[in-house]
């Protein structure tokens, strides 16, 4: 959209105006992590655990944080609009240097960039999707939401061309994480979840999830899930903050749930619209 107002560096300014150094390393080295906010009708959606998030990356790449909590959310502010719904995106690298090299520079100021954007809809999640297992092959430190997406990019194309919109990743036998969303299984009625460690993204919606399902006495664990019980699971589901929970109704060449959204997808699935509406 033209003239589309985004934040570069202190400064508000048209998209079209918005540049960046060729020495930048967030584009020499993918030296930088990101965060995707939703906002449901000018309203931020769990800031503050996207901003913990957010501390917890740069802390992994050893950036410090430029800004607080509110100094954040007052960047954010002009870039929303009241009545729509929308997702902030924001990205952070450390920044030019005088010259490439792998060392990080010395006193060289990160690069702070912020975006907004209509929220798609997303019809798939009332029908659900078909996925795809693939081997695992990022990188060790998936715990950080790093700008560095080469291989989830691979893994979500290869899904694609395969007839899957997701690739659910599979590394030693065991569910790690969608190629860009967290995972779900309901296995004889308990809603399963991969237990957090360095090859997995602590997700908002996930978090959400795990509240929602504790606060109704719905039983959900976090555990690791091997992919012989994902393919007997009842229901199977992959959550991010922008498609939230999506049912997976055919796994590779199987039908899950018989190709339809189960039960307790369509319950979570009723409580988490809930609980969004409460931010509206």
């Amino acid at each position: 959209m033209a003239n589309k107002p985004v934040y570069l560096n202190g400064h508000y300014l048209p998209i079209e105006d918005a540049h960046i150094s060729v020495l930048d390393r967030g584009f020499l080295f993918g030296d930088g992590v990101y965060e995707v906010i939703p906002a449901y009708q000018g309203r931020l959606f769990e800031l503050k655990a996207h901003m913990a998030r957010l501390d917890n990356s740069l802390a992994g790449i050893r950036i410090g944080n430029p800004h607080s909590l509110d100094e954040w959310r007052d960047i954010f502010a002009p870039l929303l609009q009241d009545g729509t719904d929308q997702y902030i995106y924001l990205q952070i690298t450390r920044g030019a240097a005088a010259k490439r090299d792998h060392l990080f520079p010395e006193q060289v100021a990160p690069t702070v960039f912020a975006l907004s954007s209509p929220i798609p809809p997303y019809p798939a999640r009332a029908s659900g999707i078909k996925a795809v297992c693939l081997e695992d092959s990022r990188w060790q430190h998936c715990h950080i939401k790093a700008i560095t997406l080469l291989a989830n990019v691979l893994l979500r194309q290869e899904a694609f061309e395969h007839g899957g919109a997701e690739a659910i990743l599979i590394k030693n036998g065991f569910v790690t994480e969608g190629s860009s969303s967290n995972v779900f299984a309901v296995i004889d009625g308990i809603v399963l979840t991969p237990q957090l460690n360095p090859g997995i993204l602590d997700g908002i919606t996930r978090q959400v999830i795990l509240k929602i399902a504790e606060a109704n006495h719905i039983p959900c664990h976090a555990q690791a899930i091997s992919i012989d019980d994902l393919k007997k699971a009842d229901e199977i589901w992959i959550a991010s903050s922008i498609r939230e929970i999506v049912p997976v109704v055919a796994l590779d060449d199987q039908t899950i749930g018989g190709g339809k959204p189960g039960p307790v997808w369509q319950t979570v699935n009723r409580l988490f619209q809930a609980y969004k509406h409460s931010f509206r």
